[in-house]
């Protein structure tokens, strides 16, 4: 029974290497790395992270969530038809096209997949290519579709919480009143694997209880399934991380709150279409008031009396070492009293080999940081701001 099981695991992971998401999600990250470069450039003349930074953010942390997902899945025996996996893969590709990468999010694609799987059911339609796996539906509701949904929002709320602010990216842009401002985003593609038990011919039930959530069938297969998860969200009210580490929080509340309530659909197969419907409609609600409440906010990146205002600071550079953060106000430069770049670095010629910054923190408070500079060191000390000299991308209220 053990061989049994190793070599439908190494089979199943195998599969991952066949499935043409993983490759997809690869391409797609590359797309965007390489698009907000072109933007930095644009905005600053320099990008703060290289082209490679969102693919190497695409799969340590979604690995680490999806090995637990899947103890989860595999202990509770939680089964789902293969046609589910065809159609989830079909709307990442669909919903990929919309160029909005916060769609390719499970509750989009795992939720599109399960009312799908409905209306094919019922239906009785053929699927061409597919059709096998297709006929093998019934006109019955599949809950467990919907306890995978509510796990994978409980596992896109940890990555958005611990993984979505880190590195986001700055943006210039004129305010309606013509005010130079600026704001972050936080665009990012996640890989989360996920071994998923389908109805199947190799495993036999090793446990008189086990699997507890099954479809009926009594042998199965292990895949192993590659999930995209797609985030998106500017920030102008507040410093980036507050405001995305608040945005994952509340979808990793609603991603427990979905999983609670669809354990119930195999007892009560319809509240599956309700909780499915919950799940689309709670990330929502959580996308447009997280944008409502950062509307209503004044804007954080922005010129300041006290001094320039850092909206980014470059990895490695002078600046990072120097522990300059996001947020935080140079008011003064070698003792020089800065309101513009162009006073801030001649304050920086007077000392070449020295520099010390007197600095504003984000609680007000005064700190000051110095550095010898050398031969090689970033001309700007790595450090980026919001000022007048810059093209803007678009005009924001």
């Amino acid at each position: 029974m053990v061989q049994i099981w190793l070599v439908e695991l190494l089979k199943g992971t195998g599969k991952l290497f066949l499935h043409p998401v993983l490759y997809y999600l690869v391409f797609l990250t590359g797309i965007l790395g390489v698009m907000r470069v072109k933007r930095e450039r644009k905005n600053f003349h320099i990008r703060a992270h290289d082209a490679y930074f969102e693919l190497r953010q695409l799969f340590p942390l979604g690995l680490m969530i999806g090995l637990v997902l899947s103890i989860i899945v595999i202990v509770a025996g939680i089964t789902v038809p293969f046609a589910t996996i065809l159609l989830i893969a079909g709307f990442t590709f669909l919903w990929s096209l919309t160029t909005n990468v916060r769609w390719i999010s499970p509750v989009y694609t795992i939720g599109a997949a399960f009312f799908s799987i409905i209306l094919i059911g019922e239906n009785n339609w053929s699927i061409p290519l597919f059709s096998k796996s297709f006929h093998a539906l019934s006109d019955k509701i599949y809950p467990s579709i919907v306890v995978v949904l509510g796990l994978m929002l409980i596992a896109e709320g940890i990555l958005i919480f611990k993984n979505g602010s880190y590195g986001t990216s700055p943006k210039l842009a004129k305010s309606k009143r013509g005010q130079n401002v600026g704001l972050h985003e936080g665009k990012r593609l996640w890989m989360l694997p996920l071994f998923l038990l389908i109805p199947g011919n190799a495993l036999h039930l090793p446990f008189d209880w086990w699997p507890i959530f099954h479809l009926g069938a009594k042998e199965y297969s292990l895949i192993f399934v590659p999930f995209a998860i797609g985030f998106h969200q500017q920030v102008k009210g507040v410093l980036p991380k507050i405001a995305i580490q608040l945005h994952g929080r509340r979808v990793i509340v609603l991603g427990v709150f979905i999983t609670l309530l669809s354990v119930a659909g195999y007892w009560f197969p319809l509240s599956s279409i309700v909780t499915a419907a919950l799940a689309v409609l709670g990330r929502e609600i959580i996308t447009l008031l997280t944008g409502m409440k950062d509307d209503n906010l004044p804007f954080y990146f922005s010129k300041k009396n006290q001094g320039l205002m850092i909206i980014g600071v470059i990895p490695e550079s002078p600046a990072s070492k120097m522990g300059l953060q996001v947020g935080e106000i140079v008011s003064k430069a070698n003792g020089v009293l800065v309101h513009d770049e162009k006073v801030f670095y001649e304050a920086l010629q007077k000392n070449r080999a020295h520099c010390k910054l007197e600095v504003l923190d984000t609680n007000g408070e005064i700190r000051f940081v110095q550095r010898a500079l050398y031969e090689g060191d970033h001309h700007e000390l790595g450090i980026l701001f919001v000022q007048d000299e810059r093209r803007y991308d678009v005009k924001i209220g």
